[in-house]
């Protein structure tokens, strides 16, 4: 299928970023992280601030287990957003994911609408690409894709319900996991691969590290629904027939639960509907080994700007702090292993955990 012409995709990057800000795209369904409660310690004897947050991410450490996870770009307002959140992410000590650079491999020029580096000389950065253009591209395409923008590390995104609810997307998602195989083999570069809102069940998960793959962002049902902000761009039959899936998927909660439960190697990243330290924490309590955010990282810089998005940033990474003072757990990565109680339809979808 041809790509759509430039001026189409630098509007739909436009229409991503009102919907996905507005909030219209959210799902009505929780991502059920709710229903995991850290058992409190009463007697934690720690001092908040020697709580230790830091982890790793495929090698690389973070001041902190977060990520801001890759929204937009290819517009002026992508570009300020960019600038904004990479530029808070590199002072947090924390990851950041550049939006999908498909504008910029039609428009060339566009590639500054992803230019943070100078403003985050430090900080771990992910390009983005999506599967169904990953298969029509040299690996040296994506290299030379990852060099423009000064990436760090390349994330994949899995997006097979956000395209068949777009309006001209791809229909075709034969050999993903050939391409993704050639990635880990022929790139020379960390890889993160993700869903977009739907889920990883533990049978992908199993499929994409015997394909070489190190880290999994589930990007569960619970935040954003990116077949939501299709159906909401589209007309007639194609938007009725986005508005009937715009629910579907696995919760982040589960997902990231089944992961774990099956043992899966790959460094697990939790998102899909994570808002607060205390979201990041349940998560990490899940097996996560760090979270990722989008929307409200948007939210922050559309009402607040630079001051906005580090406040923001900065309550999510000091929540979580004091959870973990809560729970008694000197480290983050501790999580994993402090007490918990699983409760309502997580305990329902944990328990049937597919094979």
């Amino acid at each position: 299928m041809p790509r759509p012409a430039p001026t189409d995709i630098a509007q739909r990057k436009a229409d991503h970023l009102h919907i996905a800000a507005s909030g219209a795209g959210g799902f009505a369904r929780s991502n059920l992280l709710e229903c995991v409660q850290l058992v409190h310690v009463a007697l934690p004897e720690l001092a908040l601030d020697e709580i230790n947050l830091s982890t790793t991410l495929l090698g690389r450490r973070l001041a902190a287990p977060l990520m801001i996870a890759g929204m937009t770009g290819g517009t002026k307002e992508g570009e300020r957003i960019n600038r904004i959140l990479a530029s808070a992410a590199d002072k947090l000590g924390i990851a950041f994911g550049l939006g999908s650079l498909r504008p910029m491999l039609d428009r060339p020029a566009l590639a500054a609408t992803f230019a943070v580096r100078k403003l985050a000389p430090s900080v771990f950065l992910f390009a983005n690409l999506g599967l169904a253009q990953l298969r029509h591209m040299k690996t040296s395409e994506v290299g030379e894709a990852m060099d423009r923008v000064a990436a760090d590390a390349l994330c994949v995104h899995l997006n097979a319900g956000q395209e068949l609810a777009q309006p001209g997307g791809d229909c075709d998602f034969r050999g993903g996991l050939a391409t993704i195989s050639r990635l880990c083999a022929d790139l020379g570069r960390p890889l993160l691969v993700k869903e977009t809102g739907c889920g990883i069940s533990p049978a992908v998960a199993r499929a994409l590290e015997n394909a070489g793959v190190a880290a999994i962002d589930v990007s569960g049902a619970g935040g954003t629904s990116w077949i939501a902000i299709e159906s909401l761009r589209a007309r007639g039959e194609q938007a009725a027939r986005g508005r009937e899936l715009r629910e579907w998927g696995v919760p982040t909660a589960a997902s990231v639960g089944w992961l774990a439960a099956a043992g899966v190697r790959a460094e697990i990243v939790a998102s899909g509907g994570v808002r607060t330290g205390l979201d990041a924490a349940r998560a990490l309590a899940l097996g996560a080994r760090a979270v990722a955010l989008a929307q409200p990282a948007l939210v922050a810089v559309c009402r607040g700007g630079e001051r906005g998005a580090m406040a923001y940033l900065s309550g999510v990474v000091d929540g979580l702090r004091r959870v973990c003072l809560l729970a008694g757990q000197r480290n983050a990565a501790d999580l994993a292993h402090a007490p918990r109680v699983i409760t309502g339809e997580l305990g329902q979808w944990l328990a049937q955990r597919p094979a």
